[in-house]
């Protein structure tokens, strides 16, 4: 059985991992309530003896859970929510290893996270992920939480990819960004985005963005109040609705990794999601989607011929594109549950009709069944699209770095910090204009008709 490390920067990405390891922890006690300690559970978590501290292996005949440890490192340059992490319900799933934090944070700019905090703690943060390397029989993937609009999810967040790519190259490393809002309040949100897209563009295997107004946009849509997806001091409402945000996220890493964990008729395994669907370094931006999205009384579950539909709804995307607008390179659909093959077959030539798939790869579905279902669903769908449609998204973005790129509004600030210079800006704005022109070379590609030889 395979291994997985999840790595947390910033605020942003240490929210979301609070919620992925309540929701990683209720998944397998749902799923298997004899406490034993499996194949299944070690994929995100160690097992240590509680009177030696000793890590107990998965074995035969079976052992029991005694203290569970989330193979997972933390990092933060605001002590505020990781004290608050460390206070909740899953703080003891933490060891002080596996924390790097600071007091002052990067104040909102990348350049801080990056050359500041990158270099002050890049060998703290290198020994706490190989200490957690050490501890995996079979390591197989990193997943990378952070934002995109702050200092320290940006900067340092995309400083961490790269020191991982770097340090363990052959490990595949998921990457999940946590977008910026259009009216995101952190004026130089564009350029932090910007900055980090470089990064994660060319270290990062498989890129799975999500925004923030799509999340917000999904809750609404669910009944749940409103929220500012900036704001950082929320009621408890507000923080209720935060954590409904963060769950959608988590389930995305729970379901690629549904197939790793447990069993099932059509099996995917991490390397083949890279494999399949990535079919140039470019081309590694994956666009989720997920049906349905809540837990419906068994008697109010959609049927599944519906959800096939939903899943290709922009209401279900957690980072919006119009999918009509442009052309797949691929497409996988992981289904989980009571769900047949013939089944999956009858949709995918439904949805086929629709789908406009470059010339090259018509048949670029991969699809995965699971035998587990999610808590409280009979099945469900992540689907995770290979699409040019999200060349708009990163056009919004050059226009909003532009604006202030053009005017050289709020540059000092990042010139101003040790190792940074101008031509980093340049070359991260290169780097999103190279983005957007691949994916217009593969929405104008065309098959080659070559003429046949003719015998004389």
């Amino acid at each position: 059985m395979t291994q997985a490390i999840v790595i947390q920067v910033g605020q942003c990405g240490n929210q979301i991992g609070s919620q992925f390891w309540s929701s990683a922890l209720k998944e397998h006690a749902s799923h298997d309530s004899s406490g034993i300690f499996s194949d299944s559970v070690s994929s995100f978590f160690r097992n240590v003896e509680i009177s030696s501290g000793r890590n107990l292996k998965v074995s035969k005949p079976p052992s029991l859970i005694q203290n569970l440890k989330a193979r997972a490192v933390l990092i933060d340059m605001e002590e505020g929510v990781l004290n608050g992490l460390l206070k909740s319900n899953v703080g003891e799933l933490f060891n002080s290893t596996e924390l790097v934090r600071d007091v002052s944070g990067a104040g909102n700019n990348w350049a801080t996270g990056f050359h500041f905090y990158g270099s002050q703690y890049q060998e703290q943060i290198i020994e706490s992920i190989r200490k957690e390397c050490e501890l995996c029989d079979c390591l197989q993937s990193f997943f990378i939480l952070h934002s995109m609009g702050g200092g320290t999810g940006s900067g340092l967040g995309t400083r961490t990819l790269s020191l991982i790519s770097d340090n363990f190259p052959d490990v595949f490393r998921f990457v999940i960004p946590v977008y910026p809002s259009a009216d995101d309040d952190v004026i130089t949100s564009p350029y932090n985005t910007t900055l980090a897209m470089s990064q994660i563009s060319e270290h990062g295997n498989c890129i799975m963005p999500v925004e923030n107004q799509s999340l917000s946009t999904i809750c609404e849509k669910l009944g749940t109040a409103k929220v500012d997806t900036i704001k950082h001091t929320v009621s408890e409402s507000k923080e209720k609705a935060f954590n409904r945000m963060n769950s959608f996220v988590s389930k995305v890493i729970l379901d690629v990794t549904a197939s790793a964990r447990f069993d099932g008729s059509m099996n995917v395994d991490i390397n083949e999601i890279c494999m399949n669907l990535v079919p140039f370094p470019r081309a590694n931006y994956l666009v989720p989607a997920i049906a349905p999205l809540y837990s419906p009384k068994i008697s109010q579950q959609r049927h599944l011929d519906a959800i096939f539909s939903d899943v290709f709804s922009s209401s279900n995307q957690l980072c919006k594109v119009d999918l009509r607008k442009g052309t797949f390179l691929s497409c996988a659909l992981l289904l989980r549950g009571n769900v047949q093959v013939s089944d999956v077959r009858r949709n995918v030539d439904k949805l086929s009709e629709n789908t406009k798939f470059i010339y090259w790869n018509h048949d670029g579905w991969k699809t995965g069944l699971c035998a587990v279902p999610p808590i409280k669903q009979m099945y469900s769908i992540l689907s995770l699209a290979n699409t040019t449609s999200i060349k708009y998204t990163f056009e919004n973005l050059r226009s909003s770095f532009y604006k202030l790129f053009s005017r050289k509004a709020h540059l000092h600030h990042y010139l101003n910090v040790d190792g940074m210079d101008i031509d980093q800006v340049t070359c991260a704005y290169e780097s999103l204009n190279n983005q957007i022109s691949f994916y217009d070379e593969m929405d104008n590609a065309q098959p080659l008709h070559v003429a046949r030889p003719k015998v004389i």
